[in-house]
This record gives structure tokens, sequence and C-alpha cells, in this order.
């Protein structure tokens, strides 16, 4: 049978073997289905998950497009989508099914399709959107959107509409590493007024968490690092303690300023001695969230009696734990205000740049680099 499925010529960045460079291709991606809606990308965000999926870290299928912080303009929707209208801006956040007792309870980052939908280089079916033009498959569907493309597919519900007072161009990283960090103070930890927090790494996820903590009105805010300059951001942004840990032992420098330990922390380098060492630092009924991500199969050491006896808690934190459709809008309206700029921890590249952008990315020159598409 002959095929007719209508597709649209695109430009995107394939990974096409494990370690190797991103490489700007000319692909095809069909119209959107049901609640899918074709996006114009305008810019996407490069996450640390875009480059320990491109260096086979997680187990998604190649050759693949990956990109899973893009912002852009809605060009075209499917029939069931209900929300959303062509010309809407949107950023594109991860996937979830929308059914599951965890969804239906306000909870989609621990869907139960969670990683089929971000991570299976397909969509829930087993079915590519992109291809090319002899029709050989291209693994998408990455975040349900792999947003390394000139276009990009989502479902409606990943797809979330923000006003049109903000700059398009900047808002992508909201979809992912912005909101993971800010999502893991405001909506995991739930950091109190007049407390103590400590962000373990300042690189974005680790700054935007800062930045979350200072709105909570936490009075106390220490950033743990071992590149001054992220330091001196820190301290730009909010920090009122920052330590270098090649130099100081940071957890009896946090014992020093605290007089007892921390009440809140975040962990965002995947590294399982910093998660100890956030531990041990620590006060009675501490909680510490753990957002970085290591390969799979990572084991970390700490005291049990630690936790038991201090009544300290260790939270994982996937994606912020909040709900992209409602705290994406809220972090925009934030940053609209001056009160969440994110903006400072950016730093903007071409199409052409991709790959410097991912060396500067690793390199830590850069905090969150942003790729400007159109």
């Amino acid at each position: 049978m002959e095929n007719t499925t209508v597709y649209k010529e695109i430009i995107a960045a394939v990974t096409e073997s494990k370690g190797a460079d991103f490489k700007l291709q000319p692909l095809q991606i069909r119209q959107p289905k049901n609640d899918e809606v074709l996006v114009k990308i305008i810019a996407t965000g490069m996450c640390h998950t875009d480059l320990i999926v491109r260096d086979q870290y997680y187990p998604v299928p190649l050759p693949a497009v990956l990109g899973h912080e893009g912002s852009g303009i809605i060009e075209a929707i499917g029939p069931n989508v209900t929300d959303l209208q062509i010309g809407d801006h949107v950023v594109l956040s991860y996937g979830y099914c929308g059914k599951c007792t965890q969804c239906n309870t306000g909870n989609p980052a621990y869907c139960a399709e969670f990683f089929s939908r971000n991570f299976g280089g397909a969509d829930i079916q087993g079915n590519n959107a992109i291809c090319t033009h002899d029709h050989q498959i291209v693994h998408d569907h990455f975040f349900s959107q792999s947003s390394f493309a000139t276009y990009a597919l989502s479902r409606e519900n990943n797809a979330i509409k923000v006003s049109k007072d903000a700059p398009i161009e900047l808002l992508g990283p909201l979809g992912c590493g912005i909101q993971t960090g800010a999502g893991a103070v405001m909506n995991a930890l739930k950091v109190s007024p007049a407390s103590c927090f400590i962000t373990w790494g300042a690189g974005a996820v680790g700054l935007s968490a800062l930045l979350a903590a200072k709105i909570c009105g936490a009075s106390t805010i220490i950033a743990v690092d071992v590149v001054d300059s992220r330091l001196r951001l820190a301290s730009e942004l909010g920090a009122t303690h920052v330590i270098n840990s090649k130099i100081q032992d940071p957890v009896a420098e946090i014992q020093e300023i605290t007089q007892g330990g921390a009440n809140f922390a975040l962990e965002s380098t995947g590294r399982p001695e910093i998660l100890k060492l956030g531990i041990d630092a620590l006060g009675i009924l501490g909680k510490i969230a753990v957002v970085g991500a290591p390969p799979l199969g990572t084991l970390a050491q700490f005291d049990v009696n630690d936790l038991l006896l201090g009544g300290k808690t260790i939270l994982g934190v996937v994606e912020g734990s909040g709900a992209p459709k409602k705290f994406i809008p809220e972090l925009v309206e934030l940053f609209l205000q001056g009160k969440f700029p994110f903006d400072k921890l950016v730093k903007f590249y071409t199409f052409e740049e991709m790959n410097q952008a991912a060396s500067d990315s690793h390199a830590g020159i850069t905090l969150k680099p942003i790729i400007k598409i159109a």
C-alpha cells in the first residue's frame, strides 16, 4: 500500500552513535495526529541528560534526535487538541500518560510510563515521526519532543502555553533543568522561611534551586562547588556563603556556619560521595533532595544510623516534582516580576555551534547552553 503520510522538511541534529558529535541533517517529520502539536522550535536548551544519553549512560536507541528543552510556536495541531491553538508560544516539557495513579494525583514526573515515554526512542506504540528522505527510521520522541530540530512533535499535555510577554528563545530550559532545581526546592523540599538551604553543585540546576530558595525566604543559603566562577555567580544570585570544596572541608564549614547543620539541601552533581557529604551536613530532621543523574547502577554509601537517629530524609526528585502545566507558567511569571533571573545562567549558541555548546557544557565553561534554531 502506498504511504500517504504527509511530511514536513526539517533540519535536525542527529546522534548517530555512542559519543559521536551531533550532526546536522535534512530529515522529515510527519504532521500531527490526535492530541499532538507541531512546534516550530525557536530555541532549545542543552541539558546534562542530552549528553549522558549521547554517551549511552541511558540506553536510548540510536541514531536519534535528542533535545528536551524546546521552546517555540505552534504551527499545526491534531484533531483532538482542545486547549492549544496555532500561534501559541509553548515550552516543551517531559512526556507522561495523564491516566495512571501518579498522573491523576498531580505527580506526572512519576508516571508509570515515564521511562518509555521519555527514553524509548519512539512513541508509546513504538512508532516514529521522524525519518530520512528514503524513509529510514531516526529514533525520536525523546522526552516526547526531540527538540534538537527545526520542528518537533509533542503531545498537548507536555506543550506548556506561556505568556508572549516573555522572550520565547529563553524559556526552553524551564521544561527540564530549571524546573528541576526550582521545583525540588519549592515542590519537594518545600523550603521554609528563615531556614538554611545548601546546594551541592552550582551548575544550572543548583543555581536554579538557589534562586528558588531565595524566593522561599531561606535566610542562610550556602553554595558548594569546586569552580570559583560559579561560586562568584552564586554570591551574586543570593548565596550568603560559598564553599570551594577543593580547598575547604565543606561539612566542617557548614557546621560552623549553621551551628547544627542545614534544614534543606539539594544534590545535583550525581556523585555518590557528594550525596554522603550532603547527608552529613544536614541537621536534625534535615532533608536532602537528590536530582543528579549518575549512570544506572550507581550505588551510594552512608551510615544508616545517621539517618535513623537524626530523623533525616533523602528525597529522590524527578523534574522538580511539579505539574508542568501549572509550575512552568508560575516560573515565567516570577521571571517577568524580576524574582527569578534564570537568564543569568544561560549562554546562546547557533545551531551550527551545537558541538561547541556540548563541549563548553561538559567543561563547565557554560552553565546552561541554549541553541538558537530559528
